[in-house]
């Protein structure tokens, strides 16, 4: 098996999709509309309906509707029922009940993470290679799209991708007396900076410089990027072996748990959590991805900024993740399903769909070519995730869900519990060992 574990580029190159027959998707509203490239058809006698689902997330809701909206006027035989109604902490659980009954989607988005267990499972049908070349795929989209790729195949394609960067309120930095356009560079001056910007009334925090979100953010921080900062790997080159147990990261998890346990600069209990706390004006540093953006732009009276993250040793790292879209058995069994899924498939994720993306999530095209556009990089805030781009890594995970919450019991165990944190890490580095062994006996 090809490693699923690449650096992302930013390169740019075209995205030849001639054959796929669907019109280029138009910006939003926001922008001036692309028109479609093919004309529209006549109406079929005989309607397909197929069914997209997605995790509830609203701006990513709205970029699909839009896409949609376009899709169903360039194919008017055609019907999208989009479905985007379940939490994201049900969603797998509803994606193998339908399976299981036979019903369910027939095209799908899925984290980059969950690839291997949903091939496992028998959700997704490896991408038909005539209508998505692989040698298409590698020459024209980010090199994260490998990881999609399992068992030599590829089994989803994305419209976007994503990394992490600081958010800061530039409101608290200047009443803090710091610099409001200019966020820490280093991890020192982020943990002075959140001693700086916490404040407390008759012993409770009124307001928090950082919260560790480790059901969020964190524990990709922990992971990709601060593993990397205090000098060790967190896998193997070929993601067999866990090394985030080590002693040199056990320096990065004790670093990290002390914001809370010592520094004191807030805790994921307060405000209703670490992401509702900065939208609402109550963190002052915040650890995100990219798809952030769309909700804190609108979110009312929040003026902040957007920075790499901090360094340690002038080390740059980043975590590189996406939500990808494949294709299900229940579509397979159906040719004329089939035909329609791919079509709908390819639409969505053309360079103009990517680009639409972008300017409703945050995320960043997965295509090479809308990706290059030197806006990104300028942007304010879109910029520090252009950036990242090229050191940014995406984990290989063999059960996303179970690895998450195995650094969220450490983590919880640390601060709740007083365990030691090289012992609660270790435990956590165990559990996700079990988990590699038990994949890679079944994948020999």
């Amino acid at each position: 098996m090809q490693s699923t574990k690449h650096t992302i580029l930013g390169a740019a190159a075209a995205l030849i999709l001639a054959a796929c027959g669907a019109a280029a998707p138009a910006a939003p509203t926001a922008a001036p509309a692309t028109k479609a490239t093919e004309p529209a058809k006549p109406a079929s006698a005989e309607t397909v309906t197929i069914e997209y689902w997605q995790y509830n997330f609203q701006v990513r809701i709205d970029a699909i509707n839009d896409l949609i909206k376009q899709f169903e006027a360039a194919n008017p035989g055609i019907k999208v029922i989009h479905n985007s109604e379940i939490p994201n902490a049900d969603f797998q659980t509803k994606i193998a009940a339908a399976s299981a009954a036979g019903v369910g989607p027939d095209v799908v988005t899925l984290f980059n993470g969950w690839v291997p267990a949903w091939v496992d499972a028998g959700y997704i049908i490896p991408l038909p290679e005539k209508d998505f070349p692989p040698a298409d795929i590698e020459k024209n989209f980010t090199s994260l799209v490998q990881g999609t790729k399992f068992q030599g195949k590829y089994w989803a394609i994305p419209t976007a991708v994503r990394s992490l960067a600081l958010f800061w309120n530039k409101d608290m930095f200047k009443a803090a007396g710091l610099d409001p356009e200019k966020p820490p560079a280093t991890l020192d001056e982020f943990v002075d900076y959140a001693k700086k910007l916490t404040k407390t009334e008759g012993g409770k925090i009124t307001q928090q410089g950082f919260a560790v979100e480790m059901s969020g953010q964190a524990h990709q921080w922990f992971r990709e990027v601060l593993t990397r900062q205090f000098g060790e790997t967190p896998f193997s080159p070929d993601n067999k072996t866990v090394n985030y147990g080590s002693a040199k990261a056990c320096q990065a998890f004790t670093w990290l748990t002390k914001l809370e346990t010592e520094a004191k600069t807030g805790s994921n209990d307060l405000f209703d959590g670490a992401t509702t706390a900065f939208t609402n004006g109550k963190l002052a540093m915040h650890i995100d991805g990219s798809f952030r953006l769309g909700a804190l732009n609108s979110a009312k009276g929040l003026n902040f900024g957007v920075g790499v993250l901090p360094t340690r040793n002038d080390i740059k790292a980043n975590f590189g993740s996406f939500w990808t879209h494949g294709i299900t058995k229940k579509a397979a069994a159906d040719p004329k399903k089939l035909d329609a899924s791919i079509k709908f498939l390819k639409f969505i994720t053309t360079p103009a769909a990517g680009t639409l993306w972008v300017k409703y999530t945050g995320e960043l095209p997965a295509q090479l070519s809308a990706a290059a556009d030197p806006a990104l990089a300028a942007d304010p805030k879109l910029g520090a995730f252009a950036k990242a781009m090229p050191y940014s890594i995406a984990t290989f995970f063999v059960d996303e869900a179970k690895q998450r919450q195995a650094l969220i019991d450490a983590f919880d165990a640390v601060r709740l519990q007083g365990v030691d944190p090289c012992k609660a890490l270790a435990d956590a580095a165990k559990k996700d060992q079990a988990l590699y062994d038990d994949f890679w006996a079944k994948h020999k």
